[in-house]
């Protein structure tokens, strides 16, 4: 980029990707309605190319009435046809009917556990994983906390959270850091030489 850091080479040089590495991916998250948007993000992304769905927030942001599950919750039918319509998002009718029964399961972890996050990180006991990659090669696509989180999340019904979904969710919402130890970032988020 230009600006003499170094980052993770995931990032290239696409402005979108750069931001999102430097200002959000790694960056523990602990508000319910942003860990949910990481999840439903996630999920569509199975499959696809991150870039893609970093293009596309900004529509499932509107299309998800900026990820409620209170307001999700509240769609039927037609707003499963208006969202297949939707080129501004990835239009799969069993993700976005899968959006919307997980909406229901997120107020059922809120109600039981009093927040989606004190669930989500408790699978890593509240503490980010601090890990000393120096090389891409040598991050796992799970981990058996992915696989423990996966588990869980299906046992009570999720969709479209098996192990790979959980990681890369972990990954992002900063439960781990996975910057690579020469990456700026690795130190700023925790990591120690």
């Amino acid at each position: 980029m230009g600006d003499g850091l170094v980052r993770c080479s995931w990032a290239g040089n696409d402005p979108a990707m750069v931001r999102y590495h430097d200002e959000e991916w790694g960056v523990p998250l602990h508000d319910d309605r942003k860990l949910f948007e990481y999840m439903v993000l996630d999920s569509f992304q199975s499959g696809l190319s991150w870039r893609i769905i970093l293009n596309k927030r900004a529509g499932f942001d509107r299309a998800f009435r900026h990820f409620e599950p209170g307001v999700i919750v509240t769609y039927g039918p037609d707003d499963v046809e208006r969202l297949l319509k939707d080129e501004n998002i990835i239009r799969n009718r069993r993700k976005i009917e899968a959006t919307i029964d997980n909406a229901k399961l997120v107020l059922d972890i809120q109600a039981e556990h009093g927040s989606l996050s004190d669930f989500l990180w408790s699978f890593v006991n509240g503490e980010v994983e601090q890990h000393r990659h120096e090389s891409m090669d040598e991050i796992e696509a799970t981990s058996p906390e992915s696989e423990i989180m996966s588990a869980a999340l299906r046992k009570r019904g999720f969709k479209f959270f098996g192990p790979t979904v959980c990681y890369a969710f972990m990954q992002g919402a900063g439960l781990v850091n996975d910057h690579m130890t020469d990456c700026y970032r690795w130190e700023q988020l925790g990591g120690t030489r």
